[in-house]
């Protein structure tokens, strides 16, 4: 694959005996790398696809409904999740807390390994927001008090901002 990297030695491709296509890279070191090629003869992948192949999204459901929910944009216009993409797309998404700005430089179909999911698009994002020291990672309640109650479930609540 030659999105992999550009120190590969040689490349070759062979069909396997369940007939599907397999690339053998000989690096210059003289490990081997073997993966299915994923990227021979595509000109364009739906946008769902493409972000749950180079792992942007955990799974392709969830890549669907930031799509459907307009956290998806595809050269500055929202984005269906059959929203086609070509190579030099820019995509922006949203997903939990983070947004993700990315140029899209190799189009794949299926899932591939991070060290390859990594060389299919420039990443322009943003740093993640460093975690609050002095938040504490759960509320902290008195040991043996139970189950909080509603009235306490709602203040924890306010305090966390998540006021309705």
């Amino acid at each position: 694959m030659r999105a992999v990297s550009a120190s590969f030695e040689r490349t070759t491709r062979r069909r396997n005996a369940g007939g599907s296509r397999r690339t053998r890279v000989e690096l210059s070191s003289s490990s081997v790398i073997e993966t299915r090629c994923h990227t021979c003869g595509i000109e364009h992948v739906r946008i769902d696809q493409w972000l749950h192949a180079v792992r942007i999204t955990s799974t392709r459901s969830q890549a669907a409904n930031a799509c459907s929910a307009g956290h998806v944009k595809v050269n500055g216009e929202r984005a269906k999740p059959s929203t086609t993409v070509k190579v030099g797309d820019h995509v922006e998404a949203r997903v939990g807390q983070r947004q993700r700005i990315v140029d899209v430089v190799t189009l794949i179909s299926k899932r591939v390994g991070a060290p390859i999911a990594v060389t299919c698009f420039d990443d322009h994002s943003p740093p993640p927001p460093e975690p609050d020291p002095f938040r504490p990672l759960f509320a902290v309640r008195d040991r043996g008090t139970g189950r909080p109650t509603k009235r306490d479930r709602r203040k924890t609540d306010r305090l966390r901002g998540r006021d309705r």
